[in-house]
């Protein structure tokens, strides 16, 4: 699998990240097993986290697949982990708190679940608007500062926070870092949902990393499963959109614009032998600036046939033609 940079920090990141939303909820350890083996023998090694996923326990279950007993599949130095904070669960009630004490002590059960002393990066899961993005980007530095994250970011952010952030922890015009003295770590990453059919990103947000050096991972690259097809003529009773936890998740792309576009993906795929998926995928991972594209499965034979289309091209006449109906601003009528 093809190694990308993260932005101007210097780290490789596979083209494709593995998502763990599902992991120790909808898919058990056994399933999150093989998905990890078959990602790290397919040359990936991006995981996506968050104390949030799989109802709490989807960290839990990437530590004990990371540890030194008999279920440990990969090596932590191998693997370029990405974990968040400021989502907390309280019981049943998951609520936004991005407050330094919230965020520390959430950063310290994520080492605790994970079995490791660091993060790679340690994105902000969602805005606050109840805390200062002072203290929220002062909080990103003190945990920079203090070794257990080598990276930090932002996630589901708005563009004017994303150029805020650079500008405080760091970052100059022209993707460099200012010297000024202070060990500011520089913003490394921003994380939002891209696909074909989610282009918001290329607004003001992609333009943006890119001036300023920040990477850009993007999380649901397959459309929250809808990109694969599956959907296109009806609901899989054990697919996300049929699920108690995720039809919410699922349903904003079941709307009859967002099937033109899934309907002009299998138009091309249909023209090009491949399958929905692999055009979808070829697509999202084509596109400038765009450091890895992460990607979520149920069990391990769905990531299988993911990782089995990375290596899809799209010819630029029809790369061009889904750039046109999927076009955020002007789509192609």
């Amino acid at each position: 699998m093809e190694l990308r940079r993260l932005g101007n920090t210097g780290l490789q990141v596979s083209a494709l990240g593995l998502g763990t939303l599902t992991w120790g909820r909808d898919t058990l350890e056994a399933e999150c097993a093989a998905q990890l083996e078959a990602f790290i023998e397919a040359g990936g090694n991006l995981l996506d986290t968050s104390p949030t996923y799989g109802e709490g326990e989807a960290q839990k279950v990437l530590g004990s697949l990371l540890g030194t007993g008999g279920n440990r599949i990969a090596r932590r130095e191998d693997l370029v982990i990405v974990s968040k904070s400021g989502v907390n669960r309280r019981g049943e009630r998951t609520f936004v708190e991005a407050s330094r004490s919230a965020m520390l002590a959430s950063l310290d059960d994520t080492l605790r679940e994970l079995g490791t002393d660091y993060v790679d990066l340690w994105m902000v899961q969602v805005p606050d608007p109840e805390t200062n993005f002072d203290v929220v980007l002062a909080t990103l530095s003190a945990a920079y500062r203090s070794g257990k994250a080598r990276y930090v970011g932002l996630s589901n952010h708005a563009s004017w926070q994303v150029a805020y952030g650079a500008a405080r922890l760091g970052n100059t015009v022209g993707g460099g870092i200012a010297d000024s003295g202070l060990g500011l770590p520089g913003l490394a990453a921003v994380t939002n949902e891209y696909s074909l059919l989610n282009r918001e990103l290329e607004r003001e947000i992609l333009p943006a990393a890119t001036a300023l050096g920040v990477g850009v991972l993007g999380w649901s690259a397959l459309g929250r499963g809808v990109l694969t097809g599956k959907y296109r003529n009806s609901t899989p009773p054990d697919s996300r959109g049929a699920s108690l936890h995720l039809q919410g998740f699922v349903k904003p792309y079941l709307t009859s614009e967002k099937r033109r576009i899934v309907e002009s993906v299998a138009t091309a795929a249909e023209g090009l032998h491949e399958s929905v998926l692999a055009v979808s995928l070829a697509w999202v991972l084509s596109r400038p600036g765009l450091s890895s594209a992460i990607v979520g499965a149920r069990t391990g034979d769905q990531l299988v046939q993911i990782l089995r289309s990375v290596e899809t091209k799209l010819p630029r006449q029809v790369a061009t033609a889904l750039n046109e109906v999927s076009d955020p601003i002007n789509p192609l009528n």
